[in-house]
């Protein structure tokens, strides 16, 4: 199904899911960022965060584009601090992230890998761990690899983390409140997946 897209997204996109109320949030600037992810098998790393914006969430590992970086250095830079590990990054999707009230967005690159060297380790900011997102409950392998935490994860992962795990390219936007305790709640969001030029 097409829709209109919202503000701030392009691209040749077919809509894959959309929900919530409202006027889409304004921004005037967009802040850059990255968050790498690696797949293998029915497996994928994430990091639970330990300090700062997001702790005690699980999600991939990534932070600020540094002046002079490309998106892809930033990518891995990020990954080697946050894990200790380097891959062969490629870009997987765009996120856009809106919170009321900041007046810019995070505009924030999604990479992944399927093959990585070293070995993940806990840093000051994230503890690597591995999950499943294989689909067969009850076999031995879901017993010792837990399956995707998505309640400790945040609100809009549900929907395009999925599409990352299958290798589909993909599009989003969350607009979010900050409710009293500091968390931040989805209002709207919209996901595509990218439609190929052949």
């Amino acid at each position: 199904m097409t829709s209109i897209l919202p503000p701030g997204l392009e691209g040749n996109l077919v809509e894959y899911v959309q929900g919530g109320v409202g006027d889409w949030l304004p921004f005037n600037q967009k802040r850059f960022y990255t968050n790498a992810f690696i797949i293998q098998d029915d497996k994928i790393l994430l990091g639970m965060k330990k300090r700062g914006f997001g702790i005690n969430k699980y999600n991939g590992f990534g932070g600020k584009v540094e002046p002079g970086e490309t998106l892809t250095q930033a990518a891995m830079r990020e990954l080697k601090e946050e894990a200790g590990i380097d891959a062969p990054l490629e870009h997987a999707g765009s996120l856009l992230f809106m919170a009321k009230g900041a007046g810019w967005a995070f505009q924030i690159e999604i990479f992944s890998a399927h093959s990585y060297s070293g070995t993940p380790t806990e840093s000051d900011e994230m503890r690597p761990e591995w999950f499943s997102f294989a689909s067969s409950a009850g076999s031995d392998a879901d017993a010792i690899v837990p399956p995707i935490p998505y309640e400790t994860m945040w609100d809009g992962d549900v929907h395009w983390l999925p599409l990352l795990v299958r290798g589909q390219k993909f599009v989003g936007r969350i607009d979010s409140v900050t409710q009293d305790d500091g968390e931040f709640a989805m209002t709207r969001h919209w996901f595509g997946t990218v439609i190929s030029d052949n």
